[in-house]
């Protein structure tokens, strides 16, 4: 039987025991080192090759979409310096033996098949090469009629990703058809030669067949080729097949929780549903167990979380306690369920609920993916949804878990809990092309609206919204004309309201109606311009609207105008430009805002030859023809025009980026409110100021001041003035910063802040991070304020494994950092 009749090179695939698995997502990589073939000099490359003919070869990336599917098929190609053979007897090929088939290379000193036992061994500096993976031995030896192999003194390196090793011996083993891998005395590291950082290491590997993961026997994780920990028995994943078993556990330190460490467990149920148990201990708290379940069914996908801590050392700590009357035992949970789903195209599914085991929960510093520290509460809401084309139907309950002590807040007077849907079902029905190119909508929805509070009022409310459009359009011109009928109609259970004269004029029962008439037009223009030599595209886009909504009497119901804290599901909106546009100054339906106004805007952009947007501006107004009043003053103090609002956004070359926008009140010669952002990029490195201001004056009128202005005093603070700065840069290759930094200007402390960094090698890296936050509000005298160091170390390359800096939460959640808020094209 000759070579070229038996598979050699595919028994020798099969001791690429990782191979398939690492070379999988690593195709990007093919084309890299191509290019760096690519641009070797001609010289130096065909000198390369006279000298080792397997040059070409050698760390060469095949991406697997490159490589035959069906190897053992193609003819092969064999090169040697000499050949003898006897018939039947044996073939013996000698110096520099190249064998060749598709994209595998096999090579020996000396290659020799015995007949008729067919065995083939290969001696003399082997090397076997397919384009994931290569491997260097002493000698081949293999059975061509049971194709079992074996490979002495072996090692081995992935092609297409980081990751290498060696063994004594390799074996392959065919039973009945399957076959079955077996690694003596083997080692697996990510770290590139030379590097000894770290490694594992088994006394044997043993995988059957195709399965997804191989066994490791006397199982060692070394350090510097020191051993660090030890596992009898170690199951790992080898392909992208999800797998039960345990997960990379990680370790890192922190100052308030102390050393962490968490050994991750994965239980693949089936296909369709698994769940991930993560022990967590804390040398400083204790043991915390978060289980998630997933799940994809006919009805939908979603999560569950569960979360608990049997005991916490530090719960006699004052900051730990529910208040200093409750002393807590330090047994924590917290639940969340989450899903979505779409049952035969037209029916919605979605749930969202979450619960913890007290209102501290998130102020702990424990690590939780329910919710963070700066949350007030937790939603609990089920929406069912039915769409078709001409309607939009929605039965939804919604309540919320309260982060303050209930006790407190059920007595407040001030008490600003959301609250409760118990049901709300809504309805939207749509009706287009009626004649004359009108549309039709009719939004309607019943609610009954809940809270636990004596000062609030608990409710029933109908809604309906016929709404006919009018809609034109051209490329350069459009109007659209719309007229619209609010009604609503109310029963309130007043409570104890009745005793509070600041609710007389709350009703039991209220009907409202609410007509409203708006046309918007607006014409888009465009030219050609250049700047500074570039060649730019200039829009300009003007925009008018008229608005009349009926001022009709309201005071009968519990709305955010007329009531302090009031409104079911409303609130005042924030007047940007394109709020200025709106149809409503409230969200919900429980105040309707008077208007007669007109309302004149126009915005600018700036395309460079691409097409990509580098600058905008919109500048708008309103002018009242009936001037509105304000929250607690008479119609003498209105205006008859709002504050001017301003927006812009620049991109200078992508690496310069402003955004800012206010609004600028011209009769007081004031800015109600504005925010800057500017950022500068350039490869690694970042710096972002940021600045935000709303005038004491404007929080007064409108919504409830953080910082309300003591009469009689000389005290001109802001409502709200923060400035912010975040930064990061590489200090070298190797190590990167980042920090933040936010100050509260009116009171001049600081807010939080964090500075980090991390060092990273070819295969490992640690993240070292200090973060600092206000505890208590900052308007008190004295803020107190917590703080926490924290360390970690990943190793990198490892399939599962993902860097620890910057993604976990031992910061106690932090709740400012660095965000993208551009919006341009970029």
């Amino acid at each position: 039987m000759s070579l070229t009749s038996h598979s050699l090179l595919a028994t020798m695939i099969g001791l690429a025991i990782y191979g398939p698995a690492m070379a999988e997502d690593a195709t990007s990589l093919h084309k890299d080192i191509n290019n760096k073939h690519a641009v070797a000099e001609d010289q130096s490359t065909n000198k390369a090759i006279a000298n080792d003919p397997l040059a070409m070869v050698r760390g060469v990336c095949i991406a697997p979409k490159d490589r035959k599917e069906d190897t053992n098929n193609l003819p092969i190609n064999i090169e040697a310096n000499s050949a003898k053979a006897k018939n039947k007897h044996q073939a013996v090929y000698t110096g520099d033996v190249i064998v060749k088939q598709g994209t595998r290379t096999i090579a020996a000193d000396k290659v020799t098949l015995q007949q008729p036992g067919n065995i083939v061994t290969a001696k003399g500096n082997v090397f076997y090469h397919d384009g994931g993976i290569e491997m260097e031995a002493k000698q081949l030896q293999s059975d061509l009629n049971t194709k079992d192999s074996q490979l002495d003194d072996a090692v081995y390196r992935m092609t297409c990703q980081a990751g290498r090793g060696e063994a004594e011996q390799i074996d392959k083993r065919n039973v009945d058809g399957t076959q079955f891998y077996k690694m003596k005395d083997g080692t697996y590291t990510t770290c590139p030669e030379g590097n000894k950082s770290w490694r594992f290491a088994a006394g044997s590997l043993e995988r059957d067949g195709e399965s997804p993961f191989a066994d490791l026997y006397n199982a060692r994780f070394e350090v510097f080729n020191v051993p660090v920990f030890y596992l009898p028995w170690l199951r790992i994943p080898v392909t992208k097949e999800r797998m039960t078993g345990f997960l990379y556990p990680t370790l890192t330190y922190g100052s308030r929780n102390g050393m962490e460490y968490e050994a991750p467990f994965y239980w693949n149920i089936a296909p369709n549903y698994d769940l991930t148990l993560t022990p967590k201990y804390m040398n400083h708290r204790g043991l915390q167990t978060t289980a998630k379940f997933r799940y994809l069914n006919e009805f939908g996908n979603g999560q569950v979380v569960g979360e608990y801590m049997g005991h916490d050392k530090k719960a006699g700590f004052a900051d730990y306690q529910l208040d200093d009357n409750k002393p807590n035992s330090g047994k924590y949970w917290g639940f969340q369920w989450k899903h979505s789903g779409i049952i035969d195209e037209n029916w919605l599914v979605d749930i969202d609920y979450s619960r913890v085991s007290d209102y501290k929960y998130f102020e702990r510093g424990l690590d939780s993916s329910i919710g963070e520290r700066e949350d007030n509460n937790l939603l609990q809401t089920a929406e069912v949804s039915y769409r078709n084309a001409n309607w939009d139907t929605m039965l939804m309950v919604r309540d919320f878990q309260l982060l303050k002590d209930p006790d407190k807040a059920e007595s407040s007077k001030d008490n600003r809990s959301p609250y409760r849907l118990m049901p709300q079902l809504s309805s939207t029905y749509y009706k287009t092309d009626l004649g004359y190119g009108l549309d039709f909508k009719m939004p309607m929805s019943i609610s009954k609206f809940e809270n636990s509070s004596i000062f609030k009022p608990d409710a029933d409310r109908v809604t309906f919204e016929p709404t006919l459009t009018l809609p034109y359009a051209t490329p350069w011109w459009s109007v659209t004309t719309q007229a619209k009928v609010n009604y609503a109609h109310y029963n309130q259970d007043k409570k104890e309201l009745d005793k509070n004269s600041d609710f007389d004029d709350l009703k039991g029962s209220v009907d409202r109606v609410v007509p409203e008439f708006r046309v918007n037009s607006s014409l888009y223009f465009e030219r050609d311009t250049s700047i500074l030599g570039s060649h730019y595209t200039q829009s300009l886009e003007p925009q008018i609207q008229y608005l009349y909504i009926k001022d009709v009497d309201q005071k009968g119901i519990y709305n955010p105008f007329d009531y302090v804290g009031g409104g079911y599901d409303s609130t005042r909106l924030q007047q940007d430009y394109y709020g200025l546009f709106s149809d409503r100054t409230y969200s919900g339906n429980d105040y309707i805002a008077p208007a007669n106004q007109f309302t004149i805007g126009a915005s600018t952009r700036y395309f460079d030859e691409d097409f990509k947007e580098r600058f905008s501006l919109s500048v708008g107004q309103i002018f009242y023809i009936d001037k509105p009043i304000n929250k607690g003053t008479d119609n003498k103090e209105a205006k008859s025009y709002s504050a001017t609002a301003i927006e812009t956004e620049f991109n200078l070359d992508d690496n310069l980026f402003l955004k800012s926008s206010m609004q600028y009140d011209s009769s007081e010669n004031e800015i109600q409110q504005g925010s800057t952002t500017v950022e500068y990029r350039n490869g690694g490195v970042f710096i972002q100021p940021s600045y935000r201001y709303v005038s004491s004056d404007y929080l007064t009128k409108y919504v409830n001041n953080p910082n309300p202005i003591i009469p009689g005093t000389k005290d001109k603070r802001d409502g709200i003035s923060q400035l912010g700065l975040s930064v990061g840069f590489p200090v070298s290759d190797s190590i990167d910063v980042k920090a933040d930094y936010f100050q509260d200007m009116n009171v001049n402390k600081m807010l939080e802040s964090k500075v980090g960094f991390t060092y990273r090698s070819a295969c490992w890296m640690i993240g070292l991070s200090y973060n600092r936050y206000a505890k208590d509000p900052l308007s008190k005298d004295f803020t107190e304020y917590d703080s926490n160091v924290s360390f970690s170390f990943s190793l990198l390359g490892l399939q599962g494994v993902t860097p620890t800096f910057g993604q976990s939460s031992d910061d106690g959640g932090n709740i400012l950092s660095y965000g993208d808020p551009f919006t341009l094209n970029n």
